[in-house]
């Protein structure tokens, strides 16, 4: 595994301290490629926290825009924005070739994250996931050169489940701002209440939907996992953080789905080591 050097980019300083877990998974990348996975990465940061950044849909929705503005000048050869993210961003995609179809679903998934209505159901908040968390894969997979239909596949599963994994441990994150993504009809067939929610109070109700929201995040790197024979290794470093996740839902049932134990917001003590032996054997 390759070491992290002092002289890291700015995307690779936002992406280590930000999303540390890809930022781990970039490490095991040929060092020709992690440039573009970190830029890749720092991009998805800076829409993903449209949301939290804005006081009004509109400024979200004028934040988001930039972004595909910026993408409409890289795709068409013109004058990139100057942007501490942008610029590696343009050099990522001209090197990769990468889908603008992929960064269209990103930005537009943001988007609708600047409405706070609670997923209806769980197929929702599986939607929410997929158009969330798979698109970012499956463009790591292109920087890597694995654009296979088995291994877009793979990525597509392990996003969701990966996305899904880290909703739940994001509950009290979204309570503070009053945000809920549990699934609204989990919540009420099992009596869990948003005020307790907000309050961020953990209750037995609360248990039972992370459990579920956690099974569905289960069934999708299993769906992943059973793709590995069918996917190149070098697609092995966009598909690593599937390992991460696996830790996180271990912690999460190890202390009986309660999404505010404190031991489930924590890093896993030996996360470094899991992806070093999962990276040694090509399994993630």
């Amino acid at each position: 595994m390759a070491k992290a050097t002092p002289d890291l980019s700015y995307c690779g300083r936002e992406v280590r301290k930000y999303d540390n877990d890809r930022f781990l998974t970039c490490l095991f990348a040929p060092a020709e490629r992690r440039e573009s996975l970190f830029a890749l990465y720092a991009f998805n940061l800076e829409i993903a926290k449209t949301r939290e950044v804005v006081t009004e849909p509109v400024l979200g929705q004028m934040r988001l825009q930039f972004w595909r503005d910026g993408l409409d000048k890289i795709y068409e050869g013109g004058a990139v924005p100057k942007h501490a993210v942008m610029e590696p961003l343009a050099a990522a995609v001209r090197e990769g070739g990468l889908s603008r179809s992929l960064f269209d679903r990103l930005i537009d998934a943001r988007e609708a994250d600047l409405d706070d209505t609670p997923p209806a159901n769980l197929s929702c908040l599986v939607n929410y996931a997929e158009v969330t968390g798979a698109p970012l894969v499956q463009l790591a997979l292109e920087i890597l050169g694995a654009k296979g239909a088995e291994a877009m596949e793979a990525g597509r599963q392990a996003g969701i489940g990966y996305a899904l994994a880290g909703i739940v441990r994001a509950v009290p994150f979204h309570a503070r701002q009053h945000r809920q993504l549990l699934p609204a009809d989990r919540m009420a067939a099992h009596g869990a209440k948003q005020g307790d929610l907000f309050e961020l109070r953990s209750t037995p109700e609360l248990r039972p939907v992370a459990r579920e929201v956690a099974e569905a995040a289960r069934d999708h790197l299993a769906k992943a996992r059973a793709l590995r024979r069918s996917v190149p290794r070098a697609a092995l470093p966009a598909l690593l953080p599937a390992v991460l996740a696996g830790l996180h839902l271990d912690a999460l049932a190890r202390e009986g789905n309660d999404p505010f134990a404190a031991r489930v917001l924590m890093p896993h003590p030996l996360r470094h080591a899991k992806l070093a032996w999962a990276a040694l054997r090509g399994r993630f």
